[in-house]
């Protein structure tokens, strides 16, 4: 186990520099760069650019420098804690992502929360009574669920949390405790509107999460050692527990890659939509103002949590399921 861990986390050096390398070729591929599109910012707001202050930036952010020498300065700096500066902020990179990233994660973390809090019992009751009329009655709202698209939902709720509770349209608090301090009265703002990101976001997950689980465990109660353990007597919910549901849950434990990073990404539309300040939106506006080191900073973190992921769920899936093994021939 531990020689396999060394192996995976060495392995993780290649593929994160291979993925820095991407991204960064990525963001250079576009023609022109973030004083070009100023540039075209100004001319479109009628204003003349100064070719002195141009070439005080170009030499400021790097741009008179080879590709390369900025990249290589780039990973540099990112080993060394340093993401760079950022160019439409006139901030460094982690001054800009700030509360917005403990708002993402609270968000995230919320949302997976309710959706495990929702889905499990409702899977679990649809598995175990198929075809009954609550499991056709669940699945129907299931199916709703994923038909609904989430802006859609999230301007329903936006109403009805603003005609209902008199909350306030947009954010993720009232208007009068931004750019403040944190305090038990901001706090109890941001929990008043919490809720409404939470369901819409967690809506769909929801609904999928349901009939993934629902189909995973239908299979597993239908094999043989599931007919063997009630013929020899053992309870209902022992047996659930203890046999099908800890192998229906392997998909569960293998979107872990997938969860760690969506947790800081967030639902980009859904926050657009509800004016959240988390940073799904500053991730888009940097790529489309070419902010190269914050929008590659930020896709890194992202890409080192997926890979970090897959290695967490990996471990977790060998604890879960004695089936599954790390080394090759550990099972003879």
């Amino acid at each position: 186990m531990f020689r396999y861990i060394i192996r995976r986390v060495l392995l993780m050096i290649p593929t994160l520099l291979a993925i820095s390398l991407l991204v960064f070729t990525i963001i250079e591929l576009p023609p022109g760069d973030y004083i070009e599109s100023y540039i075209a910012q100004l001319e479109a707001q009628g204003e003349a650019a100064n070719p002195e202050l141009l070439d005080f930036l170009r030499e400021q952010y790097g741009f008179d420098k080879p590709a390369y020498e900025r990249y290589f300065n780039w990973v540099v700096g990112m080993v060394q804690g340093d993401f760079g500066f950022s160019f439409e902020y006139h901030l460094p990179v982690s001054e800009v992502v700030g509360d917005r990233l403990f708002l993402t994660i609270l968000i995230s973390v919320a949302t997976i929360i309710f959706t495990w809090l929702i889905a499990f019992p409702i899977a679990i009751y649809s598995a175990t009574h198929q075809y009954s009329w609550g499991d056709h009655g669940l699945t129907l709202l299931g199916l709703l669920g994923l038909a609904t698209p989430n802006f859609l939902l999230a301007l329903i709720l936006l109403y009805f949390a603003n005609v209902v509770f008199g909350t306030s349209i947009g954010g993720l608090m009232d208007p009068e405790y931004l750019n403040q301090p944190w305090s038990v009265d901001k706090a109890i703002s941001v929990l008043e509107h919490l809720w409404v990101p939470v369901v819409v976001v967690g809506t769909a997950g929801t609904a999928g999460l349901i009939r993934r689980l629902r189909a995973n465990l239908l299979d597993e109660l239908q094999k043989h050692y599931v007919v063997a353990a009630r013929a020899k007597g053992l309870p209902q919910g022992r047996l659930l527990v203890k046999y099908p549901l800890r192998v229906a849950i392997n998909f569960l434990v293998s979107d872990i890659g997938h969860i760690l990073p969506h947790i800081i990404s967030g639902s980009e539309l859904v926050a657009i939509v509800l004016s959240l300040p988390t940073t799904g939106p500053i991730l888009i506006s940097a790529l489309q103002s070419q902010d190269m080191y914050l929008a590659g900073s930020f896709l890194m973190f992202l890409s080192t949590l997926t890979v970090v992921g897959v290695l967490i769920s990996d471990l977790a899936l060998t604890a879960l399921d004695p089936r599954i093994r790390l080394e090759r021939g550990a099972e003879s």
